[in-house]
């Protein structure tokens, strides 16, 4: 395990704003020699002799040429995002000038940070743990205002404070197990096995929970996919164009005019919702490139996380939908049942009709009647009443599997217990749980996982 409180000597600089002409840019550094690297070049006020938490306002230069009018942002450490010195220079947005920085304050004695390593710094330097600091850049890749509350919960530490408080919980008990193998000739137990159980049952609960958030995780982090499927002519262009508010489909009276799949995306509720318009379903055409278009739709059905099936609520008849309900149902994904064209017929009369089907939504997607009571319908099906994004919500691939191996480790402690193992076997399975709530939270890691997990944030961050 790397030491959190060695960082590291040298100092680096990156562009921390993204690049591109804009009104301002912002130059990070980070490192002992932040200040006075920038102080080289900042000769309106000797920054090594200004107190921490200050702005200053002056002239940037390189062997006397004016660089920029900037204004510089002091923060000593270990009072700073990083933990170490850092200053940051806000300077004009020119992608020119931001460059010309750059290149001074290397030349002045900084080299330019790797991906991620001004995070990298704040966690090796006990600013934040690994949970924390990967929320990080999920709060900077966030496009919805739910996948930004969660990550922000994150950085707050909700989701760590859980893991940290139980890991210290089993910290104990492993003490006093392996302090009883010391007396094991006395026969002595220091570890109150019945608490023990109680910890194990907390940590059973809060694992299943987190597990169980993953689902919703992904939701919320990268958005679900919707295929829209039913017969040619059903509307689904028209509950595209509707869905989205633009005419972004041709619609046509004519059979087989979606040839091939298009694909938008769609926020609703804070959900990022792709939307698949596929060529319509039917058994047999005798036009190939809609025979194609037909395959590809099968595919996009395979592919996606929920199905709108669409169907005209006048003019289909119940058994015609019965082959593409059978086709979903081999399929085993969710899906909505969407009776479309309801202003062509008496609404009453179509719901007695498409009763006998369980929960279907009634719309027309070319008057837009009913459109929004679908989109709810959408939100409702994917969270599951699952909405509250305060809560500890799991979004990292590698924050599940390490709690699946923890969950493992805690059903192994238990059955121990009852099968009544002894502490050095009990010590074994407690140590393995440690382990894997240690590599969430980064008390257990190596230079080689940090390294990949901080290549993947953006450079300046």
């Amino acid at each position: 395990m790397l030491n959190k409180l060695s960082g590291w000597s040298d100092t680096i600089v990156a562009l921390a704003t993204p690049p591109g002409i804009g009104a301002i840019g912002v130059i990070r550094l980070s490192g002992p020699g932040a200040i006075g690297v920038t102080n080289r070049l900042f000769p309106s006020k000797d920054l090594t002799a200004q107190p921490s938490h200050t702005l200053h306002v002056g002239l940037l230069k390189q062997e006397g040429e004016a660089l920029d009018e900037v204004v510089v942002a002091l923060y000593k450490g270990p009072r700073s995002f990083t933990g170490e010195d850092t200053t940051e220079i806000s300077c004009h947005g020119s992608p020119y000038i931001q460059g010309r920085i750059i290149e001074a304050c290397i030349a002045a004695g900084a080299r330019l940070a790797r991906p991620g390593e001004f995070t990298q710094r704040a966690f090796l330097n006990g600013k934040l743990d690994l949970a924390q600091a990967e929320a990080v850049a999920d709060l900077i890749a966030s496009n919805t205002a739910a996948s930004a509350k969660t990550a922000l919960h994150a950085i707050r530490g909700g989701f760590s404070a859980a893991l940290r408080q139980l890991r210290e919980g089993l910290l104990q008990f492993s003490a006093l197990i392996e302090l009883e193998l010391d007396f094991s000739q006395e026969d002595v137990e220091f570890a109150d096995r019945t608490r023990l159980r109680a910890l194990l049952g907390e940590a059973r609960t809060l694992t299943t929970q987190l597990l169980d958030s993953f689902r919703l995780g992904n939701v919320i982090r990268n958005g679900i996919s919707v295929a829209l499927i039913g017969r040619p002519n059903a509307g689904k262009s028209t509950l595209l164009n509707a869905l989205l508010n633009e005419e972004r489909a041709i619609v046509s009276a004519i059979a087989g005019t979606t040839r091939d799949t298009i694909e938008e995306v769609l926020n609703i509720d804070g959900i990022l919702f792709r939307l698949i318009d596929t060529a319509g379903i039917r058994s047999h055409s005798s036009d190939a490139i809609e025979n194609a278009g037909i395959e590809k739709s099968r595919q996009k059905l395979a592919a996606a996380d929920l199905v709108l099936c669409l169907f005209d609520a006048v003019g289909t008849e119940p058994v015609e939908l019965q082959e593409l309900e059978e086709e979903l149902q081999r399929g085993g994904k969710p899906w909505l049942l969407v009776a479309n064209k309801v202003d062509t017929g008496a609404l009453p009369a179509l719901r007695e009709k498409w009763a006998h089907r369980g929960n279907v939504v009634f719309i027309s997607a070319k008057s837009g009647t009913g459109v929004d009571a679908l989109k709810q319908e959408m939100v409702d099906r994917v969270l599951q009443g699952a909405a509250e994004t305060e809560s500890a919500i799991v979004t990292n691939a590698r924050h599940y599997a390490a709690l699946q191996e923890v969950q493992r480790s805690v059903e192994d402690v238990l059955n121990g217990l009852d099968s009544g193992l002894p502490g050095d076997l009990l010590a074994l399975d407690i140590r393995r749980c440690l382990h894997y709530l240690g590599e969430i939270t980064g008390e257990i890691t190596n230079e080689d996982q940090l390294d990949y997990i901080f290549s993947k944030f953006c450079i300046g961050k």
